[in-house]
Order: structure tokens, then C-alpha cells, then sequence
């Protein structure tokens, strides 16, 4: 049976990237070299930040721990998350780095065709400011974090973690940064890599459309060291397997709006599920109810998600 070693009372610590994401859905077929005619939004994102938003709005107690600068989107990103929950009081303003943005492009079916990010705030993350931060480890139930980390800082949160014997979730964020985890998939409780960054985990190449070569990732990842994998194959659903249990659930049928965000409300919903005790199966399909409602709307983040919205719209 899937354990933790702390109380779950006690607050996630989420650590890695937060910024601004600015998305682009453009009206017709995205063409290079001109300017597209689009919708464009703007919402306060960062993995990160994503997962520490959302795991506050179900009711969890969270800590974030980030870089941003010294600027005006660090202000408002700041009053943002603050006011949504999360505890942002070791969230590190920087005057090395302007507050990190990303930047996408969707086409008219919402699905991403671009994107650029400048998240090197985060570079502000050094070993020695997360072990100013060895207290939090200590009071805390779980650490989550991204792959956003310097591989140096990388290698300080896991070992602290270690120390205070706490779980570690890690999300891979992107196939250029996925190969920073490697190192330490013995060392991580759950993983939650895309279908790309699976791949590059495990050292083999599938399609999003390729569920059994999926799953076998998914095991690979277990046979690795990881208690839990969990990897997400866009509209086809979601892969997962522990050495315990292993299951597909198909991808909700929805009107795509904005795909940002979505993989990190679904990470956000398995972990708040997992540590009230839910069953690793049930905790996904609770996890893909809130991709499905975040794919729905403009932003990164359902602004009135609830632990009661999630349960009405359950997938079954």
C-alpha cells in the first residue's frame, strides 16, 4: 500500500519555476514570417507555481518556494498566488533576473504549435538558498518541484528531502529539461513526464497514440526506482503504474481552449487525492477531471477550483 511518511496535514513544499505566461490562440492556420491575427491572454503560471495554486484552491496547506524579480509582474505575481493560498513568504525576489515569462502559441483547436520561455530566475534557486530553507523540509508532508532547478540545486532538494524523509514528486516540464532527473529516479516517490519526456527518461521512442509503449514506460520508470509514474498522452489519456497496480484512463472529450496549464492541475489533483488517502486509480481519474476543466478555459488555472467542483464533474 502507497504511504507517506508525514502527516499529510503538514504543507507541500512546492519548489521551481513561476512567471508570467502569455498564450496566443490564433484564428486561422499559424503562418511564419507574419503577424497572425489572435486571441491573446495573459495569467500568472511557472509548473511550479501551477501545482502550488492549484493544490491551495482544493484546500491543501502548500509553501512555495521560487525566484522572480524585483519587478512589476514579480508584484502582481506575488499578490496573486498569495491570495489564492499559497504561502509564498519564501518565494525569493531577485534583481538578477526579470521575472520569468512564457511565451505559446496555439492553433484554432487549442493545441500548441510554439513556444519560448526565459525562466532564468529560477537560476536564482542556489544550493545555499534551499538550505536556508531546511526548516520547511522539516515541517512539511511532500516536496514537489520541477525540473526548472539548476542540476546543482537539483541535487541539495533531494538530499534535504532525504534528511526530513519525505516523499518527492518531480515533473520532467519539458523534453530539454528532462534529462536533469535522471540521476535521481531511485530517489523520487512520483513522476509525472509527458509521453516526450518519457522517452527520453526510459531511453525509447513511442507516439502519444502508443498506450502499451507507453505503459511500458511507465513500468521502466517503476523498475527504476520510482514508486509512482504517471504519464500523460495529451487526448489520448493518461498511462500510470506503481509496483502495486498499473491502469489507462481515456482523456475526458472536451472543446479545447488553452492546453497550458492542464498536465500541472493533474499533477496537482493525483497529489491531493494520494495524500487524503485515495487510491492511486481513483487519485487519477481525480486528476484527469482537472485537466479537463483547466483545458476548458482561458488561463492556466481554474480560478473557483473546489474539491466539490472536482467530485460533480468526476470521471467515471
Amino acid at each position: 500500500m502507497i504511504e507517506f511518511l508525514q502527516a499529510p496535514d503538514r504543507p507541500v513544499l512546492v519548489i521551481g519555476g513561476a512567471g508570467i505566461d502569455v498564450v496566443g490562440r490564433v484564428r486561422d492556420d499559424l503562418q511564419m514570417g507574419i503577424s497572425n491575427p489572435a486571441h491573446i491572454r495573459f495569467s500568472f503560471g511557472g509548473v511550479a507555481r501551477n501545482v502550488a495554486e492549484n493544490l491551495a484552491r482544493l484546500g491543501q496547506p502548500v509553501v512555495l518556494i521560487a525566484a522572480i524579480g524585483t519587478d512589476q509582474a514579480g508584484d502582481q505575481l506575488l499578490q496573486w498566488t498569495t491570495q489564492a493560498g499559497v504561502d509564498t513568504s519564501a518565494v525569493l525576489r531577485t534583481e538578477a533576473f526579470p521575472t520569468g515569462i512564457y511565451l505559446g502559441v496555439v492553433n484554432p483547436a487549442g493545441r500548441l504549435q510554439l513556444a519560448l520561455d526565459d525562466m532564468n530566475a529560477t537560476n536564482a534557486l542556489t544550493p545555499a538558498h534551499i538550505k536556508a530553507k531546511a526548516e520547511l523540509f522539516r515541517n512539511a508532508s511532500l516536496v514537489f518541484i520541477d525540473a526548472n532547478l539548476p542540476r546543482d540545486t537539483l541535487r541539495t532538494v533531494l538530499s534535504l528531502a532525504r534528511k526530513a524523509r519525505l516523499p518527492v514528486c518531480a515533473d520532467p516540464t519539458s523534453s530539454i529539461l528532462a534529462d536533469r532527473l535522471k540521476p535521481y529516479l531511485h530517489h523520487l516517490w512520483m513522476i509525472t513526464p509527458n509521453g516526450v519526456e518519457a522517452g527520453i527518461l526510459c531511453e525509447q521512442n513511442f507516439e502519444s497514440s502508443q498506450r502499451q509503449r507507453a505503459m511500458e514506460a511507465a513500468k521502466c520508470l517503476v523498475s527504476q526506482g520510482s514508486t509512482i509514474a504517471l504519464i500523460t498522452l495529451a487526448e489520448f489519456g493518461v498511462v500510470y503504474a506503481s509496483s502495486e497496480t498499473s491502469g489507462y484512463i481515456p482523456a475526458i472529450r472536451t472543446k479545447i481552449v488553452d492546453p497550458t496549464g492542464a498536465g500541472d492541475a493533474l499533477t496537482a489533483a493525483v497529489i491531493f487525492g494520494l495524500l487524503n488517502k485515495v487510491p492511486l486509480d481513483d487519485a487519477v481519474r481525480l486528476g484527469v477531471t482537472a485537466a479537463s476543466l483547466t483545458l476548458r478555459q482561458r488561463g492556466t488555472v481554474i480560478p473557483d477550483l473546489s474539491q466539490e467542483l472536482l467530485y460533480d464533474q468526476l470521471v467515471i
